[in-house]
């Protein structure tokens, strides 16, 4: 759950269900008090009609039956009595008394009491989607004293409506649940079709970065999509132009610089001073050795050869003969069980580099391979003196040295571990070295297991 909340889809997905939410329960609010403003206004009016009405008849009653016909017609909301008490009138009409008046004419005097009846700050209970709440009628409540045109002076009560009972309130809870549902239903639909173009533009530089050569994207979507994945076509169509175009120039200098070299060597054996004949020619294989590793190093950002399955433990064991035929002093250590998914002769390469590196200056090399966590870690210690903490990513670097006892005396040409570490990153891999705490130069490959299917 944390991963996929972690994602882009995660992210949008969030996004989307919350603005909507949050949008519904804000136009849920607004709907809720637009609702409760209506009622209020039609409450009015209509306590307006029925207080004329109530007012009129009770006129065309005679006196003596007022109190029988009023006992009769009065309604919790709006009622009209007989004055008990003298109470204290406003000295301007309310909005309401006033239209009252206007509607009942001049023969009628209306008069608002100052003192609200104590019905009016009576809470009242409203349930609604968000839960039973209580609030205070906003609508017109007050007392009006009425002067009918007999003389006689009654009391006109406005009071808030009654609650109203119905016999089946709604489930608000099965109605949120469905909402909600379907909107986290909507908003996920969404967030995948919004990510998976960037998805998928991921997974092209991904392909890319492992073959160079992988088939271009398709062009489908909407039209950035479209744009965005020619553009990608393009990038790798010139980036695959340029590694070839590089790799092409380096092979025809080494190419070339073979038969001038070779004639040097040639000429150099008729140098009749021994020691200067020696030392030309060590400086001409030096010559060589850079032009040769100077084409490896070319060749280690090349992704033209196929990628495969490979057994790893059978390729450290065939890497490990080799080099033991070659009188190295190579020793393996574990056995990984696992598969990769690589280039056999780069990975051979690159197994190669470091091995040569421990033995070079370490005399030997220790080789410990073992499996974790969806990847394989090869380790390889030599019994060298190690390198100081600030030379340790530097030597990464193209033709760097470390002007010790890891020299030109020893040879080599600086480039063994740039040409590995290309060839573990095209593989998802990386390249770590540290100084072994009981001594020793250890550099650890990591290398991902490859899955049958993915």
């Amino acid at each position: 759950m944390k991963a996929f909340f972690g994602s882009m889809t995660g992210r949008v997905f969030l996004t989307l269900l919350l603005g909507v939410v949050i949008t519904a329960v804000l136009t849920q609010l607004l709907a809720e008090n637009e609702r409760q403003r209506v009622i209020e206004a039609f409450r009015d009016q209509h306590a307006m009609d029925r207080a004329e009405q109530l007012i009129t008849a009770t006129e065309t009653v005679p006196a003596s039956a007022r109190l029988a016909y009023l006992a009769a017609a009065n309604r919790p909301g709006i009622q009209l009595v007989v004055i008990n008490d003298e109470q204290p009138v406003k000295p301007a009409p309310s909005p309401f008394t006033a239209a009252l008046a206007v509607r009942m004419g001049p023969q009628y005097k209306l008069a608002t009491i100052a003192a609200r009846p104590a019905a009016c700050d009576v809470p009242r209970i409203q349930n609604s989607m968000f839960g039973p709440t209580e609030s205070q009628w906003k609508g017109v409540c007050e007392s009006i004293n009425v002067r009918l045109r007999d003389g006689e002076l009654l009391r006109l009560l406005v009071l808030p409506p009654p609650p109203s009972v119905i016999a089946h309130e709604t489930d608000y809870r099965m109605i949120i649940g469905m909402f909600l549902v379907s909107i986290a239903f909507l908003a996920y639909l969404v967030a995948r079709m919004t990510t998976r173009p960037l998805k998928q533009l991921a997974q092209a530089a991904k392909d890319l970065g492992n073959d160079i050569n992988h088939p271009p994207l398709q062009l489908s979507g909407a039209s950035e999509i479209r744009q965005a994945s020619a553009a990608f076509n393009a990038m790798q169509a010139r980036i695959r132009q340029y590694i070839f175009q590089r790799t092409q120039m380096l092979a025809a200098i080494t190419h070339d610089l073979q038969t001038p070299l070779t004639r040097m060597r040639l000429r150099l054996e008729k140098v009749g001073d021994g020691e200067l004949r020696d030392r030309l020619v060590g400086d001409l294989s030096a010559m060589q050795e850079m032009v040769r590793e100077g084409l490896d190093l070319a060749r280690s950002t090349d992704t033209t050869e196929a990628m495969q399955a490979l057994d790893l433990d059978s390729l450290l064991d065939s890497v490990s003969c080799d080099a033991t035929d070659a009188g190295q002093q190579v020793v393996v250590h574990g056995h990984a069980g696992m598969a990769l998914l690589g280039r056999p002769m780069a990975l051979r390469r690159c197994l190669v580099n470091l091995i040569d590196n421990a033995v070079k200056y370490g005399q030997r090399a220790d080789v410990t391979v073992e499996a974790g966590a969806g990847a394989a870690r090869i380790r390889v210690r030599d019994n060298g003196p190690g390198i100081a903490p600030g030379e340790l990513a530097r030597v990464f670097e193209p033709f760097y040295r470390v002007e010790t006892s890891r020299s030109r005396e020893s040879g080599g040409t600086g480039l063994g571990l740039t040409i590995a570490r290309n060839i573990a990153e095209q593989h998802g891999g990386s390249i770590a070295l540290i100084n072994h705490p009981e001594g020793g130069l250890e550099v650890s490959l990591v290398l991902p297991e490859y899955y049958a299917g993915t």
